[in-house]
């Protein structure tokens, strides 16, 4: 049996127990790939695994790397102001 978890307006988790888990996984994993959905096992008291996708997890490795120094998360922050007030640009690209 697995649950879901409603958080703020829009985000979805999926909670299961290790018993449950146990007995379909297959079911959970497939799951977690094709909808991109975390899973949370509960391991009772505030104890937990969480399991992703791969293409989730790069994507969150990447996102932290980018905001790991402040000099990164300045220039994103200036490169989405930018698209936001529409000063953005584009360039072709040069074919040999």
């Amino acid at each position: 049996m697995y649950m879901y978890l409603y958080i703020k307006k829009y985000k979805i988790i999926l909670i299961t127990n290790v018993s449950d888990f146990r007995k379909d996984i297959k079911s959970y994993l497939d799951k977690v790939a094709k909808n991109f959905e975390p899973l949370i096992i509960n391991r009772g008291k505030d104890s937990g695994i969480v399991v992703m996708s791969l293409e989730e997890y790069n994507s969150l490795m990447a996102t932290n790397h980018e905001l790991s120094s402040r000099k990164n998360e300045m220039r994103l922050d200036s490169a989405i102001e930018k698209l936001k007030n529409e000063k953005s640009f584009t360039k072709d690209l040069i074919e040999d």
